[in-house]
């Protein structure tokens, strides 16, 4: 029962689905069918795929079958042909007793979509049941005084078929006292009455004894006996009279056992034994024999079993009043049961879907029928649900409801439902029942897997060992069974930031499929690879599979496994580089700059120097942090010419790598002097084999007749070009001492690239070298500039 402003739209619901179910079933009219009795099992009835206007392969397609009201499985529908067969022999009598005509009312219910028939079936009646007597001999004790047409009532005799099948019409053997009438009450009840034809003479005859043949109206005809002993009495001429007819009462279904239902009453005009009444039940079926008892001498008529209308509605009692003297008279009662609501109502469920696809329309969850064995208001029903329920209840025709989705269903919010279904009838006090429906919502694939993070950062340290676990991706599913259970991937990338694009990814990393672990298939260097980026999917193994991405980057972390490279000065094997110092340098005199480079990054490529060996410790000096090799003191006459300096270059890393370089410094007096240094390994070699020794004599005799033929060459070519200007600083002669290009990136301490040309002077008397500018002007540059200017034996170059 709906209340407030919910009433009248669920009202207008059930209006429009009626108007819906009424087109529908427009050409359809409640058919009555037809089938005679005791029909054998499996009989054609009727083809209800005709009479519905369907194919035979509709029905099945349909979900139609047959619901009967006592949901006895009498009638059997194939679904192939259509066809209505019988599932069993149908006994008239044991379906419907004394009721005429018996129908038998069932439906045609047709599920997709919903439809309900209603149809008849109408069981004919055979002749299969002969009269019987309640008795077999019947004594009437008749006055002899009895004028003629005295009417004497005679027990009836009992046909359980019905119409023409019952009993027509009684006879009884020839006599020339007797003949027999049929009586009939109205109701369609008849009883034999023995009229007299003749009067009685005790004297002449004191007994009779005759047959009664009850004959029905069958073909053929059926017949049954009784024995009729009749004995003539002296006069008594005045049979009990009642004081009604006919009794007609009601009595409650809950009265209880004893109670009163009506008391008749007869009165006999004669005296003594022969006007003493006793009352008795007439002849009455066993279920009136057991329900109802009949005080003999107060005829007063009592309950002895509880009434029960949902089972019989009224009963008819017939009553004889007897006196002493053998005269009888009849009356009939009519008794209706009154109903009562104790009955609560009934709840068959007919169909049951469970579970329910979760995001689907509307969908028909159950089909059931409702029934209250009651009648009036008592039988009076409203079907109800949970208002906070996503469901619908909608009425049918013959009390059917389905219950159905309103609107589609989300299992990740609520994946069970319990949905309580009240009956409650209309009677007083109203009874209810309740009916418990546990609904599952079954998974649909409509949740893609979800990443924990959009992107990832692993971070994984260069020199790594191959399958090393680098990390891990998670996804979560909303999702259950199959369409939960995620998947990983690696996503081929168009371009992905970072990788060699002949290096594919499937080389570098590998992810476990199950679970999301990442691994480096390979070791990785830092300087080759710094970072790199990827994408991985998740998908599900739903139908269709759903998937997502997430982006992984993975930070390459450097390792110190680079030692310092020098780049200046050169260190491959060839004659080593001689550094020029004039004696008359200052503390502080750049001699030389120690450019190294480390290929690491950060801490680890942050270098160091430092003077490892020296020939005169405390003559030079490093600068720890630009590897400037300076004077460390005044020069003086007895500081040896030449020096051997050994600088140590580590780096920053843990643990610290390094490198070492050799410097050659040579201390003159001026730049103008001539000077041809000599390999100090020659000279080491001299001191340390007299042959070697001599070598070096023979070697400086030659060395000293070809430096004075270079320079006897070079002053003439001088002066054939004095016109020609010097240009870069620096002018070299053809065909002589070609100019060697250093050039020194800014790596390491230097912060921009040199490159450096250094020649030997052709237009004076001794060897001097020249060193230009540097291609970028640097604050080094500008210094060794302001040292030029003087000093004159510096030409823009490293200070020398």
């Amino acid at each position: 029962m709906e209340v407030g402003g919910e009433r009248f739209p669920k009202q207008r619901q059930v209006l429009v689905l009626f108007l819906l179910v009424g087109e529908a079933l427009a050409g359809w009219e409640s058919r009555r069918y037809s089938v005679m009795e005791e029909t054998e099992s499996g009989s054609f009835v009727a083809n209800l795929a005709k009479d519905l206007g369907l194919g035979a392969g509709e029905l099945a397609a349909r979900g139609a079958r047959v619901v009967t009201e006592d949901k006895e499985p009498r009638l059997q529908l194939d679904l192939q042909t259509g066809d209505l067969i019988l599932n069993e022999k149908l006994d008239r009598e044991e379906m419907c007793g004394s009721t005429d005509p018996c129908v038998m009312h069932f439906q045609v219910l047709l599920k997709k979509p919903l439809g309900v028939f209603r149809a008849e079936l109408l069981v004919r009646d055979i002749n299969d049941h002969s009269p019987v007597f309640p008795e077999r001999e019947m004594t009437l004790r008749i006055p002899e005084s009895s004028p003629p047409g005295t009417v004497f009532p005679l027990k009836k005799a009992q046909d359980l078929d019905v119409g023409n099948n019952n009993i027509q019409n009684y006879s009884i053997s020839p006599n020339s006292h007797f003949h027999v009438t049929t009586r009939d009450l109205g109701d369609g009840r008849n009883y034999p009455e023995l009229v007299l034809d003749k009067e009685l003479d005790r004297e002449e005859q004191a007994q009779l004894r005759l047959t009664l043949t009850a004959l029905d109206g069958g073909s053929p005809p059926l017949s049954g006996i009784a024995q009729v002993h009749i004995l003539v009495l002296d006069v008594n001429d005045n049979a009990p009279e009642f004081a009604q007819r006919l009794y007609q009462v009601q009595v409650p279904e809950n009265s209880p056992v004893g109670s009163l239902v009506v008391k008749v009453s007869a009165r006999d005009l004669d005296a003594g034994p022969n006007g003493e009444i006793s009352y008795a039940l007439s002849y009455s079926s066993q279920e009136i024999s057991k329900t109802f008892e009949v005080n003999s001498l107060s005829g007063e008529v009592r309950l002895i079993k509880k009434l029960d209308f949902e089972t019989t509605s009224s009963y008819e009692l017939d009553i004889d009043a007897s006196d002493g003297g053998g005269l009888s008279g009849k009356c009939s009662v009519s008794i209706e049961v009154v109903d009562v609501n104790d009955n609560s109502p009934e709840l068959t469920i007919s169909s049951l879907t469970s579970p329910i696809p979760e995001n689907s329309p509307e969908t028909e969850v159950a089909l059931f029928q409702i029934r209250d064995r009651d009648s009036g208001d008592n039988g009076r029903m409203a079907c109800s649900i949970q208002d906070d329920l996503p469901f619908l209840l909608k009425p049918t025709e013959e009390n059917f409801y389905t219950l159905v989705t309103n609107g589609a269903l989300d299992r990740e919010t609520r994946a069970e439902y319990n949905v309580t279904i009240t009956v409650t009838d209309l009677g007083t006090p109203r009874l209810k029942t309740q009916h418990n429906i546990t609904l599952l919502v079954s998974d649909v694939n409509d949740n893609a897997p979800a990443f924990t993070q959009t992107s990832y950062t692993l971070f994984l340290r260069e020199n790594n060992s191959p399958a090393l676990h680098i990390g891990s991706v998670s996804a979560t599913d909303r999702d259950a069974g199959a369409n939960a259970q995620v998947t990983y991937s690696l996503l081929p990338p168009a371009a992905a930031p970072g990788l060699d694009p002949q290096l594919p990814l499937a080389s570098l990393v590998s992810i476990n499929a199950d679970n999301g672990h990442l691994f480096a298939l390979r070791a990785l260097d830092f300087e080759a690879l710094r970072a790199f980026e990827f994408r991985v999917g998740a998908t599900d193994r739903g139908s269709p599979a759903l998937s997502s991405q997430a982006l992984v980057r993975v930070q390459v972390l450097d390792a110190n496994d680079n030692a310092p490279f020098v780049l200046y000065p050169l260190q491959n094997g060839s004659a080593p580089c001689t550094e020029l110092v004039p004696r008359a340098a200052e503390p502080g005199y750049l001699v030389s700059k120690v450019v190294a480079v480390d290929a690491d990054s950060g801490q680890n490529a942050w270098l160091s120097y430092q003077l490892l060996r020296a020939t005169e410790p405390g003559l030079f000096g490093v600068w720890a942090h630009n590897g400037e090799v300076r004077t460390a003191r005044l020069l003086s006459e007895r500081d040896a010419a030449k020096h051997r300096l050994v600088v140590l270059v580590k780096d920053n890393g843990e643990p610290a790598l390094s490198a070492s370089v050799t410097l050659h410094v040579l201390l003159v007096d001026g730049f103008s002097q001539p000077y041809l240094p000599l390999p100090e390994a020659a000279a080491e070699q001299a001191q340390a084999d007299p042959l070697t020794v001599y070598l070096v004599i023979a070697l400086a005799s030659v060395s000293s007749l070809f430096l004075f033929s270079v320079l006897a060459f070079i002053a003439v070519r001088l002066c054939r070009r004095s016109r020609a200007a010097w240009v870069g600083g620096c002018s070299v002669p053809e065909g002589h001492f070609p100019g060697h290009l250093v050039d020194v990136s800014g790596t390491g301490t230097l912060s921009q690239s040199y490159q450096y040309e250094v020649c030997l002077m052709g237009d004076s008397g001794s060897n001097e070298f020249k060193f230009l500018k540097p291609v970028f002007p640097n604050v080094l540059g500008q210094d060794i500039g302001r040292k030029a200017e003087g000093n004159p034996t510096f030409h823009n170059g490293l200070g020398i």
